[in-house]
C-alpha cells in the first residue's frame, strides 16, 4: 500500500469566536452589578473610552448623518459607529425591532458553565441539619424523629420542645429522644440543639476536649452569672486559681459561640435593584429601563487627538485595537438594553393577566415563545434573563420566574407550575400549626381553588423546592 501526499481544497463553515463577541455575550449575562463593575474596569483599562453624563431627553437620529468633509478621512471611522450608539429614548428605540441582524451574536455559545450554575443560595439552618440528618448513620425511625427535632428549633438554633413533646410529635416512646438529639447537637454548627446556654456551650467543650478540665466546666455550667457580672473573688477563692488563670478559662468561654444557628436562621437576605420596571399608567402597562448608576460610555476626544501623529506600526495597531473594543463595548451594551427591553416587552405581553391581577393568573412560558416572538434565539433569551429583576406592581421578579411550565386544569386550560406553587405557600403560611395541612389535604385544596389536579407526589415536590418543610416538621406543639 502506497502513501502520497496530496492537495486538496475544501469548502467549509466554522463559527469563529472572538474576544470581542465573548465579551458581548457576556454582558447579557452580567447581572446590574457585574455590568457596572465590568464597564468600570474597561473604563480604566481603555484609554479611547469615557463616561459622559446623560442627558434627559437627548436622542439621535441615526439617518441624519452629516458628517464634514474633513471627517470623511478620518482614519478610525469606528468613532461614527459609537457616537451613534447613544442609549437614551428607550420607549422610542428600544420597542422596535434591531435594525442589524448578527447572526453570529445570536448562534454563538458562551464557552464553559453559564454563571447562574456558580452562585448557590445559603441554606437555612433547618435544610442545613436536614442534610446532615439524612446523610447520618441513624436508622429511618431515628431520622423521623430527628426531622421532629429540627422542626421544633428556634431562629437561633435552641430547642423548647421537651422530649415527651417530641416523642409524641414523632409517635415515639420518650427514651428514643435524648440518642437523637445527641447526635443532632453535635452536628455543625456544634451545640445546636440546645435547651439552655450552659449546655449549649457544655456541648462545644466536649467537642474541643476542654471537658478534661473540672474547673472550666463547673465555669459553666454553675457560675455563667458570676462571669457575667464581674464576680471573679468568690471564684479564685473557690477554685484556688489566680487572676491570670481564670482569665484563660474565660477566654475559652468567650471564644464559644452562644448562639449556634444565628448565621443560618434566615439565610442571607439579598437585595437588588431592578433592571426594569413596569407600571400602569392610563390602563396601559409602561415599561421603563432602569439608567440609575449604570454608566454611559463615549469616545474620549483623546482618539481625534492621537489620528492626525505619526506613530510606529505597533503603536497603531494598539490604538486601533484599544479604539475596537471601546466601540464595541458602546455597541454591546446598546444592544444589551434593547435585547432586555424586547424580552420584557413580550413578557409584558404573553403575562399580561399578571400584570393585572396577580402571581394566580401566572401563566406557562417557555423560551422558545419569547424567543420566537422577538425574532432572538432561546439561547439569548436564557442569557438576557438570568440575573436580571423586573419591579412590577406585586414586587421585585427575576425574569426567570415568569418561565414555567403548564399544568392542566379541569376547564380544559391550563395553570402555570408557579400559580400552583404559590398557592401551596399560602395554605402552609394560612393553616394551624397544631394541625398543618398534609400534601393530600393541599392536593385537595388545589383541585377546589384552582381546578388543578395535582397528584400528592407532586405537591411534595413543589413544596421542597420552595424549601417548605413536611407537615410533620411543620407541626409545632403549642
Amino acid at each position: 500500500m502506497a502513501f502520497e501526499i496530496r492537495q486538496q481544497f475544501k469548502l467549509s463553515q466554522q463559527l469563529h469566536m472572538t474576544p470581542m463577541l465573548k465579551q458581548a455575550i457576556s454582558l447579557l449575562l452580567f447581572s446590574r452589578q457585574e455590568l457596572v463593575e465590568a464597564v468600570q474596569r474597561e473604563l480604566l483599562e481603555n484609554p479611547f473610552l469615557e463616561e459622559r453624563e446623560a442627558e434627559p431627553g437627548a436622542s439621535v437620529d441615526a439617518s441624519s448623518d452629516s458628517r464634514k468633509p474633513a471627517e470623511q478621512d478620518n482614519p478610525w471611522p469606528q468613532e461614527e459607529v459609537a457616537r451613534s450608539a447613544e442609549w437614551e429614548e428607550y420607549l422610542g428605540e428600544f420597542s422596535s425591532q434591531s435594525r442589524v441582524a448578527q447572526q453570529e451574536f445570536e448562534a454563538a455559545e458562551q464557552d464553559g458553565n453559564p454563571l447562574e450554575a456558580c452562585h448557590a443560595a445559603e441554606p437555612t439552618l433547618e435544610a442545613h441539619l436536614m442534610a446532615q440528618l439524612l446523610l447520618s448513620p441513624l436508622t429511618e425511625r431515628q431520622k423521623s424523629i430527628g426531622e421532629c427535632i429540627i422542626g421544633n428549633l428556634d431562629e437561633t438554633g435552641y430547642l423548647s420542645a421537651t422530649d415527651e413533646e417530641i416523642a409524641s410529635l414523632a409517635g415515639a416512646d420518650p427514651s428514643e429522644i435524648p440518642p437523637v438529639l445527641s447526635v443532632i447537637q453535635n452536628f455543625d454548627p456544634v451545640g445546636v440543639a440546645a435547651r439552655s446556654l450552659s449546655e449549649c456551650l457544655l456541648i462545644q467543650l466536649r467537642a474541643e476536649h476542654y471537658d478534661r478540665d473540672p474547673v472550666l466546666v463547673s465555669l459553666v455550667s454553675d457560675h455563667l452569672e458570676d462571669l457575667e457580672k464581674q464576680r471573679y473573688k468568690p471564684l479564685l477563692k473557690h477554685f484556688h486559681i489566680d487572676l491570670d488563670t481564670l482569665k484563660e478559662y474565660i477566654a475559652i468561654i468567650q471564644g464559644l459561640e452562644p448562639r449556634p444557628g444565628g448565621s443560618l436562621s434566615g439565610g442571607a437576605p439579598c437585595y437588588v435593584s431592578p433592571d426594569i420596571f413596569v407600571r400602569k399608567v392610563n390602563g396601559e402597562f409602561v415599561i421603563v429601563m432602569n439608567d440609575e448608576d449604570l454608566p454611559h460610555l463615549k469616545l474620549s476626544p483623546l482618539s481625534n487627538e492621537l489620528a492626525g501623529q505619526n506613530r510606529s506600526s505597533e503603536e497603531k495597531d494598539y490604538m486601533n485595537d484599544r479604539l475596537r473594543s471601546a466601540v464595541w463595548i458602546i455597541r454591546s451594551l446598546e444592544e444589551r438594553q434593547r435585547t432586555l427591553y424586547q424580552v420584557m416587552e413580550s413578557i409584558v405581553k404573553h403575562q399580561h393577566d399578571f400584570f393585572e391581577y396577580g402571581v394566580y393568573k401566572l401563566k406557562p412560558l417557555v423560551l422558545k415563545d419569547i424567543a420566537e416572538d422577538i425574532g432572538r434565539s432561546e439561547s439569548s433569551i436564557s442569557r438576557i434573563t438570568t440575573n436580571k429583576y423586573v419591579g412590577t406592581p406585586y414586587g421585585i421578579f427575576e425574569l426567570k420566574y415568569f418561565f414555567n411550565s403548564a399544568l392542566s386544569s379541569s376547564d380544559g386550560g391550563q395553570v402555570g407550575s408557579e400559580s400552583v406553587k404559590a398557592r401551596i405557600r399560602a395554605l402552609i403560611d394560612g393553616e394551624d400549626q397544631s394541625h398543618p395541612l398534609s400534601d393530600e389535604e393541599i392536593s385537595a385544596r388545589l383541585k377546589d381553588d384552582l381546578g388543578v389536579k395535582i397528584a400528592r407526589r407532586t405537591v411534595a415536590k413543589y413544596r421542597e423546592e420552595m424549601g417548605l418543610p413536611s407537615s410533620s416538621r411543620r407541626k409545632k406543639h403549642l
